[in-house]
């Protein structure tokens, strides 16, 4: 239970206070509008107004909090800054997709309710308009202000005039399908299937932001919803005049015709402070996308991953970090993240590229991937740089005890910790906190070892020079082999080394047993916290995270992190 609050705590009271924000405000606006200012919008409007005008307030408050969790420099500001007082709340800002995904489906539910109610609505204006005999006193309502610039209640002024004419000729119709057919659009391209398949889908449709964002600022300019104004309500206070709606401004009443004006737009005051926020978030990435990059070496690994070695000028990083990659010659428009695989010691910055999908193959065929010989630098592809910007992976060398997870392409963050623990530890000899690495690396197939097998042959070449064996413990895993099938290979391949890798430490095949591997940990580091890190898929995730959970006990902790960008 300790180790649950410790790894979940604040991101638990982070939510329930976000949920109770939204749950006061949509209570708190929802009783606003049950006042006596708002009496005769009820008579024509009934509960639908309240219903409408809630979930307004909570879009409002949302609205302002989705562009936060990607202004990935304010981010990485906030975690530097933040580091050195609480490690638990900088690793929330490694979450900022996860609430910005829980943020938009608050905003989508929000949308939902808003659009209903006022449906609703618009047929309540069109029926008062038409229904004199049966609702009176919402006809004279919406009778009121038939001339130029008079005061009115009920924006459909004719019974002539239908809702979807009104939805389509005022402000407020308009900027609310414009708003709705971005959120839709920007919705339903996020799915997972389509962001992995199709990521320029999801890329050019998300950047339908605008149009929402400039439609929300100018959806309450129409002020369509419109109450007694305070004049008019202490002159004629409906529970004294509502009864004599007949003779309203007549000899026989001391009552006059009622008065009604709209709210003022509130939402540019919600949404001005993070949008100013988000202009200056592009604004750093503009100027760094004109920063000269220059490729020094390419290379093209087996399992169809390019290397690209970079170099630019007062570029900084950490162990675990990502950049942004966005090749003009390829696309001006698309960018796309990538674990860097150097390390901090370095002189230059690389990243690996799985070729996976239409823009990176553009990108290998741009940098000609295939050729063996060395390219010279002028023929190669210009390309932006944004970042770099810091993971969970920054914290490894906090914890005395590691245990790193990668699966496929996902280990790419930890071979630059693992290079910059060969520059501290082996090379250097540098004294690091961390004493104890257990990396864990699952691959489908063969192929996707081989990129990442010299790396790790030097390593263990260099450990054994050094007598330090014992600081990193490895387990290479084949998940689609299963013993049994593995068993004739390993006979005809009985050599010191293993066959697949090359390493001394043999390759195991099927899926680790996470419990065993947990237990061992804790019975041989006890009294310390370990940190998990874990670059792969969300089921994976899932079950590291339990097992984090239920192994912790008093005498050590296991502390979970996953890579989110």
């Amino acid at each position: 239970m300790g180790n649950f609050a410790a790894n979940e705590g604040l991101s638990i009271f982070v939510i329930l206070v976000w949920l109770g924000i939204n749950a006061f405000l949509f209570v708190h606006f929802y009783m606003a509008f049950l006042v006596e200012r708002w009496f005769y919008t009820r008579v024509l409007l009934g509960q639908a107004l309240s219903w409408a005008r809630a979930p307004a307030a909570c879009l409002n408050f949302n609205c302002m909090l989705i562009l936060l969790p990607v202004c990935r420099n304010l981010l990485s500001f906030l975690r530097g800054t933040i580091q050195c007082c609480s490690r638990t709340a900088a690793r929330q800002l490694d979450r900022n997709i996860t609430f910005h995904k829980l943020v938009a489906y608050m905003i989508a539910f929000h949308t939902a309710v808003h659009i209903v109610a006022h449906l609703f609505n618009f047929e309540y204006f069109m029926d008062a308009q038409l229904n004199r005999a049966g609702r009176p006193l919402a006809f004279i309502l919406s009778e009121i202000g038939d001339g130029d610039n008079a005061s009115f209640l009920n924006p459909i002024r004719s019974n002539e005039t239908n809702p979807t004419v009104v939805m389509f000729t005022t402000v407020a119709g308009l900027t609310g399908v414009a708003i709705t057919l971005a959120l839709i659009l920007i919705i339903t391209s996020s799915m997972e299937v389509i962001r992995r398949s199709y990521f320029e889908v999801f890329w050019y449709t998300h950047h339908l932001f605008v149009v929402f964002f400039v439609g929300l600022v100018f959806h309450g300019f129409g002020r369509i919803v419109r109450g007694q104004t305070a004049g008019s309500l202490k002159a004629d206070p409906p529970e004294a005049c509502a009864d004599q709606f007949n003779i309203w401004s007549s000899a026989a009443s001391n009552c006059t015709t009622p008065v009604f004006a709209g709210n003022p737009p509130m939402t540019w005051k919600w949404v001005v402070g993070p949008m100013a926020l988000y202009v200056c978030e592009r604004l750093v990435r503009f100027y760094r996308a004109h920063q000269k990059v220059v490729i020094t070496k390419v290379v093209m690994h087996p399992s169809k991953t390019l290397e690209l070695q970079m170099k630019r000028k007062g570029f900084r990083m950490e162990v675990g970090q990502y950049v942004f990659i966005q090749c003009p010659s390829v696309s001006r428009l698309e960018w796309h993240p990538f674990t860097l695989t150097s390390a901090p010691e370095e002189d230059y910055f690389s990243a690996h590229i799985r070729i996976v999908g239409d823009w990176t193959q553009a990108l290998h065929e741009a940098c000609e991937g295939d050729k063996t010989q060395p390219q010279e630098a002028w023929k190669l592809p210009k390309l932006a740089i944004d970042g770099p910007f810091g993971t969970a992976s920054e914290d490894v060398f906090r914890y005395e005890v590691v245990m790193l997870v990668g699966a496929g392409i996902g280990v790419t963050p930890f071979a630059s910790i693992l290079k910059s623990v060969w520059y501290k530890r082996i090379q250097n000899n540098q004294d690091v906190f961390t004493k104890k690495i257990y990396f864990y690396w699952l691959c489908p197939e063969t192929e996707a070892f081989e990129w990442f097998a010299d790396l790790l042959q030097s390593l263990e070449g260099q450990m054994a020079e050094k007598g330090v064996t014992d600081f990193l413990s490895y387990n290479i895993y084949l998940t689609r082999w299963k013993d049994t099938e593995a068993a004739h290979f390993r006979v005809h391949h009985e050599a010191e080394n293993d066959p697949i890798t090359g390493l001394k430490q043999k390759t195991l095949y099927g899926k680790p047993n996470w419990d065993h591997e947990f237990s061992n940990i804790a019975a041989t580091h006890p009294g310390t916290r370990v940190g998990v890190f874990l670059c792969g898929p969300p089921q994976l995730a899932t079950s590291l995270e339990k097992q984090s959970l239920s192994h912790s006990e008093d005498d050590v902790k296991f502390i979970f992190n996953k890579e989110n960008f």
